[in-house]
Formats: C-alpha cells, sequence, structure tokens
C-alpha cells in the first residue's frame, strides 16, 4: 500500500469503531455491560492511545497528545472472576473529551503514516488491533439489555444458501499427515505467530460441522447441564439472545458456549475437542498432502466462503457456505463462531516478543487460557489467515465462540 491508501484504510477502521460506540444509548457510555472488562468509556479512549503510543511513543520516539490519556487507556483487564477486577479509576473524562482526544490522535497519527519514516509492523499492528477490539466490543455490545442499545444493519449482508446436507458424512475421517503451524519469516503478524513449524499428526476423526444448538439442547436434556450465556428461557421455551433481538432457538446454527461447556459436551459423547494441530491438518491439509492457504484453496476470502467480516450479527446454520469446506468436507472452520481448541495458549518453540507490542502474549501464557481458531461473524478480514491465533479462559461465555468434537 502507498501511503494515501494506509491512511485511507485506518481512517476505515477509525469509522467503524465509531459506528460500533453508536450502539449504546447516550445515557449508557459508562455501563460495563461485561463484568469482567473495563467500562465501554475506556474503550473508546484505548483505541487512540494505544496507536498514540505504538506509533508515535515507541516507534518514532516523538511525545503523543495527553500522557495521562495515554497512561489510563494504555491497557485493558482480564481477570479470572468478577473479584479481581480492578478499574484503572474512580472518575471517568466525559465522552466529549474522551472523542476529543481520539481525534487530537487521528490528525497526529494520519500526519505520521504520510510524512514519518515507519516501519510495516506498526502500521499493521494498528491496524489490526482495531479490528481486534471491534470484534471484542460487539461482545460487550451483545450483553447489553436490547433498551440500552440503538439497533444497527449489517455492514456487508450475505444470505447464506442453506443447502441440502442429507448424504454427506457427519464424521469425517482425517487420515495422519503434516500440518505447518505458524507464519512465514517476513510477512506480518502477531509474535504468537511465529516461527512456522511443522507436525506430525496421527489420523483422527472430526465432525463435519460444528455442534449445534439443537444437539446442545439433547445433551441438557440428558445431563441438567447449564445453559450457554446466549440463552434465555421465557414461557417454558428456549430463545436465542441475538444481538438486537430475542428470537427463538435456532436448533440448526451453532451453539456459542465456553471451553468448558464444550469439553463437558465432548465427554458426554465420549469424545474430545481438537487440538490446535488437528484443527489445522482439517482446515489447511489436503488428501495429497499440500496445505492450503484457507480451508477452501489459495483465493483470498470472499463473502461466499463464511459468515466473517461483520455478515451478519448473529450464527447463522451450520453448512450454509459449502464453498468454504475444506479439502475433507469439513465445513465453517472459518467464519460463524471460533474454534475452541484443547491446545493451552503458549509461544511456540522459539517465541520471541513483538517490538510493536512486546506483552501482546507473553503475559497470557499462563496455562489458564486456550487456544481458539477460525473466525466468527465479527472478525474483521485482515485477521482471517492460517497462522492467526486466539485465546480466552475456559470460563468465559461471552465469546462468539463454538467448538466440534474429536476423536
Amino acid at each position: 500500500m502507498n501511503r494515501s491508501e494506509i491512511v485511507s484504510r485506518y481512517r476505515d477502521g477509525r469509522r467503524r469503531s465509531r459506528r460500533i460506540f453508536d450502539i449504546p444509548r447516550p445515557e449508557h457510555y459508562y455501563d460495563r455491560p461485561i463484568k469482567l472488562r473495563n467500562p465501554i468509556v475506556f474503550y473508546e479512549g484505548h483505541l487512540p492511545a494505544f496507536n498514540v503510543n505504538t506509533i508515535i511513543k515507541r516507534g518514532l520516539g516523538r511525545d503523543g497528545v495527553d500522557a495521562d490519556y495515554e497512561l489510563l487507556f494504555e491497557r485493558g483487564i482480564d481477570p479470572q472472576d468478577e473479584g479481581g477486577v480492578k478499574s484503572p479509576t474512580d472518575f471517568w473524562p466525559s465522552r466529549q473529551k474522551v472523542q476529543a482526544y481520539g481525534d487530537a490522535a487521528d490528525r497526529l497519527i494520519e500526519d505520521a503514516l504520510l510524512t514519518a519514516e515507519i516501519d510495516d509492523d506498526y502500521i499493521f499492528t494498528l491496524i489490526e488491533h482495531e479490528f481486534m477490539h471491534q470484534e471484542t466490543l460487539l461482545y460487550m455490545m451483545h450483553n447489553m439489555p436490547y433498551e440500552n442499545k440503538i439497533e444497527a444493519a449489517p455492514w456487508k449482508a450475505a444470505p447464506p444458501a442453506h443447502p441440502e446436507r442429507g448424504r454427506e458424512p457427519r464424521r469425517i475421517r482425517i487420515p495422519a499427515g503434516r500440518a505447518t503451524l505458524g507464519g512465514a519469516a517476513g510477512a506480518f503478524g502477531w509474535d504468537n505467530e511465529f516461527p512456522a513449524h511443522a507436525l506430525d499428526v496421527p489420523a483422527f476423526t472430526i465432525d463435519r460441522d460444528n455442534v449445534t444448538n439443537g444437539e446442545y439442547l439433547e445433551y441438557m436434556n440428558a445431563t441438567d447441564a447449564e445453559p450457554p450465556h446466549f440463552w434465555h428461557r421465557q414461557d417454558g421455551r428456549w430463545l436465542y439472545r441475538g444481538m438486537f433481538d430475542l428470537v427463538p432457538l435456532p436448533l440448526d446454527s451453532p451453539v456459542y458456549a465456553s471451553y468448558e461447556e464444550a469439553e463437558g459436551f465432548a465427554k458426554w459423547k465420549g469424545q474430545r475437542l481438537p487440538g490446535e494441530p488437528e484443527y489445522h491438518r482439517a482446515a489447511f491439509g489436503t488428501p495429497s498432502g499440500e496445505e492450503r492457504a484457507f480451508p477452501w484453496g489459495d483465493e483470498p476470502a470472499d463473502r461466499s466462503r463464511g459468515n466473517f467480516a461483520f455478515a451478519n450479527w448473529d450464527p447463522v446454520p451450520v453448512g450454509s457456505y459449502p464453498a468454504g469446506a475444506s479439502a475433507w468436507g469439513v465445513h465453517d472452520l472459518i467464519g460463524n463462531g471460533w474454534e475452541w481448541t484443547s491446545t493451552p495458549f503458549d509461544g511456540f518453540p522459539g517465541f520471541e516478543p513483538m517490538r510493536t507490542y512486546p506483552v501482546y502474549s507473553s503475559d497470557f501464557f499462563d496455562g489458564q487460557h486456550h487456544v481458539i481458531k477460525g473466525a466468527s461473524p465479527a472478525t474483521g478480514l485482515p485477521l482471517i489467515r492460517r497462522s492467526f491465533r486466539n485465546w480466552f479462559r475456559p470460563n468465559y461465555p461471552y465469546l462468539y465462540a463454538t467448538f466440534r468434537c474429536a476423536s
């Protein structure tokens, strides 16, 4: 990209974030929709503060806009439970002041992007960080009472195909083979994506589709397990808590569940969750032994391949994007919900912290987070690549994460 294209992409990301911050009604700007996270106001300040701290201060060695704000909004929180929540302040600035700071930060950043010598890694760190927070912000907005937010239409509506599935095998045998994890040297990625390395993966069997709400309902009825966070009981029937409306529980859509809930279901079925190498083998491997950039091949992601990039606010029925299936016939490995794996989040052998954001990953190498792969409806296109890794605590119920079983 040339300089003007970089600034254009930066502005697009900032505009999308502002649209998200307009979802809560103004009187709920200081709400904490997820008690394990900071209030909404923090994140509107965090995004420009992160940009200033990363490019202006760390990358160029210059002064920022407001040192107090750049400290206050520097980092979020990730406590084990609500008892570990520590707010950085008891008195948050007004939204007018936060937005004025953001405008000043944007002017400073855009000037630097146009005129300064900036390493590409800093630029892509800014762009992708914005996308990451757009998704986590939507988790927060999803958790708000409907009367506290203003409905917005999806940004790239993509009607699913709803194909006939009857003759396809429901469980798929993946033969032993190699799986390459990690990104190629020289390409941009976050530090936990490197270095690339190949692993031998024994043969295994994996579900063609993610576990659906209907299947999870059977598990609940058989075991008295608790309902997932996105379900709501009303007048004796189960509903799904969509972004902007309660709807009858879509039995053929993937269940969004925590790792603990996913693991419980898999054990009930006499199976287990796949490991990260098995996910890679099922998603990117082929019978010929070659590996693909995406499950469907090497063509770039587009709206025919899956439910991602803000195509829909909520999940759609499993198997709705047959053009996104892997070489083995496994569906929805990217899109419609992140995929829980049994792999604890850690650095690959030879891990080195990234210079643009040195504490991005290492603080979470604690054995208390699990790797999730793929993408959700709210995952931006720049984050859809084979090497990208996400992670969350096993008891965290708010994210758009589903699962499938393996054995």
